[in-house]
């Protein structure tokens, strides 16, 4: 088997968290880094391969299969389209995107230079999340009425000394919240409306203190969810999967699914049902744990980038699918500032 090549842009701590992951397999290899820092120059001293300026100088040089793109958001779009310009496969971290205009113009591009984009929403690659979506879409809990989920923790002191992490632009619902909605999305079905309303009135920074969140999915679903980084609790996806060595496991399940013949927790799978098949409130449910492994999602991420070189498989989440979570999460922020219920197309 050949060894894909790829070429990694962005050296910061998510691209380390990349080359983990491609260090881990033996059918790809990191062969260039296209970032100006010196912690990428190390690295790219440490393992004898050119360290570029700029994704367009690395891409120029050739010699790549694809690229993973770790830089910060605002510089996805720049660099999704240099990769795509060069006819590579790209991999890039969540969010798609700052704009939805410019995932747009990524998704019309890709498919123009026939190139796959792969969206980093790295959760979606883990056995608990397919097997959720499984009983969720085959009936197992009846028809889905409703999801109600929180993110709710509370994050230190230095994480807000530097100013720009107490800016909208870094608050909870675009850093945390697009992992819970394209879990949702991928779960439930495409979400179709949203409405929030949030507070800022614990730390006064101009990022939300606290989101509550209504939606509708398009198989008329309802749902809600809580989101703050000012609560300590011991419900995130984060603690309940143990996912990071950083956060302690709680074991705790964030999210439920309520349907008319059961219900599911959610990372941890218990499923509850009726022993009988069907019942009502004078009836006991009973708990089915489902146990599903625990796995390390970069490696498995990179592992599905590899067979989409070969044409082997098409993408878990491309550019379009991408897209999708960023506008309700873009959504969800809009609803808060503005007051009103935004419906999505």
């Amino acid at each position: 088997m050949s060894i894909i090549k790829i070429g990694l842009i962005g050296a910061g701590s998510i691209g380390v968290r990349h080359i983990m992951a491609i260090d881990a397999l033996s059918d790809v290899a990191l062969v260039a880094i296209g970032d100006p820092s010196p912690a990428a120059q190390k690295i790219g001293t440490e393992r004898s391969i050119p360290v570029f300026a700029d994704a367009d100088k690395m891409l120029s040089a050739g010699g790549i299969d694809a690229v993973i793109i770790a830089t910060p958001t605002e510089r996805h779009h720049q660099d999704v389209m240099a990769a795509l310009r060069h006819k590579v496969t790209v991999l890039v971290e969540k969010p798609i995107t700052a704009t939805l205009a410019e995932a747009q113009e990524i998704t019309k591009f890709a498919a123009q230079q026939n190139c796959h984009v792969l969206v980093g929403h790295q959760r979606r690659y883990y056995p608990c999340a397919a097997e959720a979506r499984t009983i969720i879409q085959s009936g197992q809990i009846g028809t889905l009425l409703g999801v109600t989920g929180q993110w709710t923790t509370k994050k230190d002191d230095d994480y807000y000394a530097p100013e720009w992490r107490r800016d909208v632009k870094a608050g909870p619902i675009l850093t945390n919240l697009i992992h819970e909605f394209d879990l949702l999305r991928f779960i439930c079905g495409d979400i179709t409306s949203v409405s929030a309303e949030l507070t800022r009135h614990d730390q006064n920074f101009d990022k939300e203190d606290a989101v509550a969140i209504s939606l509708k999915f398009a198989n008329q679903a309802v749902g809600t969810f809580f989101l703050s980084d000012r609560t300590p609790s011991p419900w995130t996806w984060e603690m309940a999967l143990g996912e990071s060595e950083r956060f302690p496991k709680t074991g705790q399940n964030a999210i439920r699914f309520m349907g008319s013949k059961g219900a599911l927790e959610f990372p941890n799978l218990v499923l509850w049902t009726y022993p009988e098949g069907t019942g009502d409130w004078r009836n006991e449910t009973k708990p089915q744990p489902i146990e599903t492994p625990f796995i390390d999602a970069y490696i498995a991420q990179c592992t599905h980038l590899c067979a989409v070189v070969r044409g082997e498989e098409t993408p878990i989440i491309d550019a379009e699918n991408g897209a999708k979570s960023l506008a309700a999460t873009l959504a969800a922020a809009t609803s808060a500032e503005t007051g009103n219920r935004i419906t999505l197309g």
